[in-house]
């Protein structure tokens, strides 16, 4: 039934996968938080379903699949913390879709389904969304700021050509002139599509992304979980427009989690229900003693009225730090 919703649906999934839960919480547009019918690591759970034209051949169904630690491929060295698969149809058919994960080493392209085991004992996070072809490019222009490690890629030539992001983003042709930051918007596919806005800061930028993008985009203040360090603390400094630290542990529809053993990394507006899935934490780094190092950055923010992501996440994680 989950699969059949996740097909028929513009935005098919959001997964949260807490630590050491072999069976996540699945939330389908329109529903509430439900158990997934099947474990993470189950061949006929919703998300194998969704990726059963990556760990096999589809015919003509094409992808590319990113991820910094790529499957059996042991210390690569990447500055990006992207992950994520890409798909379309090559043939007439108008369809395509883009996971984005938390999980290291998966999915293993054209090897078979499997959640790796050692990663059911963390926090992780899925979403799955449905898209046209048409939004493909735009997609492939934000991931090329990022840089995220293409490990597997076979759409054609053909499909390429006609688009040039997506083209240079596989032969690894980063975006290295300005703009240094990029907001680009699509929708999902079906009627009433769902639209996602997403966010990309490259290398170059010295951007704070939180602070000097993320507020000032989301224009609302923003609950972050994430893992973090002792130098960036909570700021309170703009009124209505607070970066607050969501405190560990919390409870998501009745599953616990903690920092330590949680790396889906998001976080939640106060006003207008938005929920952003990141790929950095919340941390400051130096380099040498007075720069920020240099860090890639990309992010994908659903900016969407969905009640019951924010209610569970907000109504449950009562504490947290409000220092300056």
């Amino acid at each position: 039934m989950q699969q059949e919703l996740m097909q028929e649906t513009g935005m098919r999934a959001i997964l949260y996968k807490a630590p050491a839960q072999a069976i996540g919480k699945i939330l389908l547009p329109g529903a509430n938080w439900v158990n997934n019918a099947a474990p993470v690591a189950n061949v006929g759970h919703s998300f194998a379903k969704a990726l059963e034209h990556v760990v096999a051949s589809g015919g003509n169904n094409k992808f590319i699949a990113y991820n910094n630690a790529p499957p059996d491929i042991p210390k690569v060295k990447t500055k990006s913390n992207s992950k994520g698969v890409l798909m379309m149809d090559t043939s007439n058919n108008d369809a395509a879709s883009w996971i984005v994960h938390t999980v290291p080493g998966f999915p293993k392209a054209l090897r078979g389904y499997l959640f790796p085991p050692a990663e059911v004992q963390k926090g992780h996070l899925l979403i799955c969304l449905t898209i046209t072809e048409g939004q493909i490019d735009t997609i492939a222009l934000t991931l090329r700021i990022a840089t995220p490690l293409i490990y597997h890629s076979d759409i054609p030539d053909a499909e390429m050509d006609s688009r040039p992001n997506l083209k240079k983003l596989v032969n690894g042709e980063s975006r290295i002139l300005p703009p240094l930051t990029v907001t680009r918007e699509i929708s999902t596919a079906g009627p009433g599509g769902l639209k996602i806005t997403i966010y990309s800061k490259g290398e170059k930028s010295k951007y704070e992304i939180y602070r000097r993008i993320l507020i000032k985009k989301l224009k609302s203040t923003i609950k972050v979980w994430t893992a973090r360090d002792k130098k960036l603390k909570s700021d309170c400094r703009i009124p209505g427009k607070n970066i607050r630290l969501v405190t560990s542990p919390i409870s998501v529809s009745g599953d616990q989690s903690t920092l330590e053993n949680d790396v889906s990394q998001w976080l939640v507006t106060e006003v207008g229900n938005k929920f952003c899935a990141v790929d950095k934490p919340y941390q400051f780094v130096l380099f040498s003693d007075q720069y920020f190092q240099k860090q890639y950055l990309s992010l994908f923010c659903i900016l969407l009225y969905y009640n019951e992501v924010i209610s569970n996440v907000i109504v449950i994680t009562q504490q947290e730090q409000h220092k300056k």
